[in-house]
């Protein structure tokens, strides 16, 4: 049998941990071959309710779950993982600051990005889905500096699917037919969900929605604020998307992107590619050659409108990482 691949979940009991974790389980993630160890992490008063959820991961009798360890130990929690996907963190609350917000993140992201430095496999890749999660992102791999940039990603990847079922919708297509749709910057209301450079049926999507208002309006504003919306409707926060997402995510980045389409993932700028400031976790249109390997896919053409509202993204990253660095998180 091949050996398993040992997969952590951090925050595996909450709401997003337990949609993930039987679609892993049942070879969604890394597919029908692999064999898979999980290892669930969760704080203290969580270990009761991830004793019930591993219950029901035995009963599910899946035949490529080899192992499930749980745990509240982070040594533990990522020894020998290959893929961690880091879902725990603390969401933003009434009366709650920005710096606020990052200094209790950086309480969790900082000790999680040492550890796995410590304890992970040596092809080790990471996928932050907590929020804030390009900066969350951005603490936890500047504490693991053992760790090539390139193998720390956040998701900007529900964005995209957000974004490319608006399209679909409003050209009364099918989802598959939305290409090259690429989210730029920050996993927040400042994102900016490219349009212009996208195709739907092999046609532009500008042409295809004739409708610039509707692109330039409504359609940017329900992708920035879908998860604020889906949170009034349901009185919770995305679960079930945002794992699915997750997965979307990893599986983009281990098989190889269509020459016509890209990947939108968040991941540390290099300073130079389309001007981004250097260091930041920021999201880029991504192709992967299926063997580990990516690249910011090249020949997006910004226009000034697209400038604009990347410019605003950067400046909201450069300002969150300001934040950071003067709490001592990075």
């Amino acid at each position: 049998m091949t050996t398993p691949v040992h997969v952590t979940i951090t925050g595996a009991a909450g709401q997003i941990g337990y949609q993930l974790l039987f679609r892993i389980a049942s070879g969604q993630l890394l597919g029908p071959e692999a064999p898979i160890v999980l290892r669930l992490l969760e704080i203290e008063p969580a270990m009761k309710a991830l004793e019930g959820v591993v219950m029901e991961l035995d009963d599910c009798a899946y035949p490529l779950l080899a192992d499930v360890e749980s745990t509240s130990d982070l040594g533990h929690a990522f020894t020998n993982t290959s893929w961690a996907l880091l879902v725990g963190s603390v969401p933003r609350k009434a009366g709650m600051e920005r710096s606020d917000l990052l200094s209790v993140n950086g309480g969790i992201f900082k000790p999680q990005g040492q550890a796995i430095a410590a304890n992970a496999a040596s092809d080790v890749r990471i996928l932050v889905v907590g929020n804030p999660c390009n900066t969350n992102c951005l603490i936890a791999r500047s504490n693991a500096a053992e760790i090539p940039a390139d193998r720390w990603f956040a998701m900007t990847r529900l964005d995209q699917n957000r974004a490319e079922s608006q399209i679909a919708k409003k050209v009364g297509t099918g989802v598959a037919g939305v290409k090259n749709l690429a989210i730029w910057g920050n996993h927040s209301s400042t994102q900016f969900p490219d349009f212009s450079n996208a195709t739907v049926d092999g046609r532009s999507v500008v042409s295809a929605v004739n409708d610039d208002a509707w692109l330039r309006g409504d359609f940017l504003t329900t992708v920035q604020k879908r998860g604020a919306a889906v949170l009034e409707a349901r009185g919770a926060s995305s679960a079930a998307s945002a794992a699915n997402a997750a997965i979307d995510t990893v599986v983009s980045l281990t098989t190889p992107t269509p020459d016509d389409d890209c990947v939108s993932v968040a991941v540390s700028s290099d300073g130079e590619t389309y001007d981004v400031p250097a260091g930041l976790t920021f999201g880029f249109p991504v192709q992967a050659d299926g063997k580990g390997a990516w690249k910011v896919k090249s020949g997006f053409t910004l226009d000034e409108f697209a400038k604009e509202k990347i410019k605003i993204t950067t400046d909201e990253l450069l300002g969150e990482r300001d934040d950071v660095a003067k709490l001592s998180l990075i």
